[in-house]
C-alpha cells in the first residue's frame, strides 16, 4: 500500500487544517440585508484594507479590497453600520460559491474601531 490512506482515516489532522484570517480596514460597500430561504440572515459587504509590513526586511505597502459576507447577529448589526467605518474583522475565507474559485472572508467576529 503505497502514499495511500485507509478510508476510515482523516487525511488532514483538524491542526493542519487551519482557515484563519484577521484583517483591518475600511467599510467601502454594503449590500443590503437578505436571507436564506431557511431565513437566516445574511450581508454581504466590502472592507478596503490598507497597510505597511515587512517582507525580506523591506517595507511593502499593501492595499486590497476583500469580499465579505457575515450570517446571523453579524449580519444585522453590520447591516445597521455606515460606510467608511473602520472595521476588526476576523473568519476564515471559502470559495464565494461552488462553482467559483473567487474567494470571501466569512466574518466570524466584527469589531468596531474607534479612533480614541
Amino acid at each position: 500500500m503505497s502514499g495511500t490512506v485507509p478510508s476510515d482515516e482523516p487525511v488532514n489532522k483538524p491542526e493542519e487544517q487551519a482557515n484563519e484570517f484577521r484583517v483591518q480596514g475600511r467599510l467601502v460597500e454594503l449590500d443590503a440585508l437578505r436571507f436564506t430561504p431557511a431565513g437566516v440572515p445574511v450581508l454581504n459587504f466590502k472592507l478596503e484594507h490598507a497597510s505597511t509590513r515587512m517582507e525580506a526586511g523591506t517595507a511593502r505597502k499593501v492595499a486590497c479590497e476583500i469580499e465579505a459576507v457575515a450570517f446571523e447577529a453579524d449580519a444585522r448589526l453590520l447591516a445597521a453600520a455606515t460606510l467608511g467605518l473602520e472595521l476588526r474583522l476576523e473568519g476564515f475565507i471559502d470559495r464565494k460559491s461552488r462553482n467559483s474559485r473567487k474567494l470571501v472572508l466569512h466574518a466570524m467576529r466584527i469589531e468596531f474601531v474607534t479612533n480614541r
